[in-house]
């Protein structure tokens, strides 16, 4: 009788484990295609262990909680393409999330990374990567394997020199290094061929090198607030700059809020074509 109540008891937990994954899969909405699990703002501070059951997740969106940990069991929904992390407290990611090859967006800013997995370079459909108001000082070399990625966002960090799997990141359309302690931008800047927004402002920049001129696709560019005293002869070569903007939001070249000579900002009341104009005649 002992053993017929044993299996009874056993028979029930798996039913009771089956009906709580069962709940939460109804959490689960159609949008677009994808099968999306949302949990925003829950108060969350560890993932419930019935999520790693979902396998057929497409786009899982944690924001707004208050996560430190992120298990390995991640690696388990290897049909994300969109993870949305930001507004946590986590200090790292799991290497399991190189598991994650369809992974085409990761939103992971504002939380307390120091690091960033090596194994990340593996998720090689990243389009888009924000790791914005982190702790950041440096990125691993794996990430130049993410050939693919268009949007990168790193401002808001620790970082000195621009890391060298960025200049690898030869899709990049943009890139966003505000408020770094960046003091120099290497002359391999000129491989990132596509970019249309490079942020740079509110860093230590003192100098510009030549090749950023080569970057002719560039309709934005904001070097405000560093400590630039002088501009390259070939910046002409920008033409789709197109003016000087004052708003963060304004196409164009952002870099009259710097240390700038007299004479050039002299030239620079008459505009841009002024400017341009000035330096082809040097």
């Amino acid at each position: 009788m002992g053993g017929t109540m044993c299996k009874a008891e056993e028979k029930r937990k798996g039913e009771e484990v089956l009906t709580s994954v069962e709940k939460f899969r109804q959490h689960i909405t159609k949008q677009s295609g994808y099968n999306v699990m949302s949990l925003p703002r829950r108060g969350l501070k560890e993932t419930p262990g019935e999520l790693w059951e979902l396998l057929e997740l497409d786009k899982l969106n944690l924001s707004l909680n208050s996560l430190k940990v992120l298990p390995p069991q991640l690696g388990l929904l290897s049909n994300l393409v969109v993870i949305n992390l930001w507004g946590n407290q986590l200090t790292s990611l799991p290497a399991e999330i190189g598991q994650l090859r369809r992974l085409r967006v990761l939103f992971a800013y504002r939380n307390r990374l120091t690091d960033v997995p090596e194994e990340l370079g593996s998720c090689t459909e990243l389009e888009v990567l924000s790791l914005a108001n982190n702790e950041l000082s440096s990125l691993p070399a794996s990430l130049s394997n993410l050939t693919r990625l268009k949007k990168l966002n790193l401002s808001f960090n620790h970082i000195n020199h621009i890391p060298a799997c960025v200049y690898n990141m030869k899709a990049l359309v943009f890139l966003h290094l505000a408020c770094n302690n960046l003091e120099s931008v290497a002359e391999n800047i000129q491989a990132l061929v596509e970019l249309k927004i490079l942020i740079i402002e509110g860093n230590s920049l003192h100098s510009l090198p030549k090749t950023l001129c080569c970057l002719d696709r560039l309709e934005l560019l904001n070097l405000d607030f560093n400590d630039i005293t002088d501009v390259p002869q070939e910046m002409y070569q920008l033409s789709r700059l197109e003016r000087l903007a004052c708003h963060p939001l304004d196409k164009g070249l952002h870099i009259l809020h710097n240390p700038l000579p007299k004479h050039l900002l002299d030239v620079m009341d008459g505009g841009l074509n002024n400017l341009y104009k000035y330096l082809q005649d040097v």
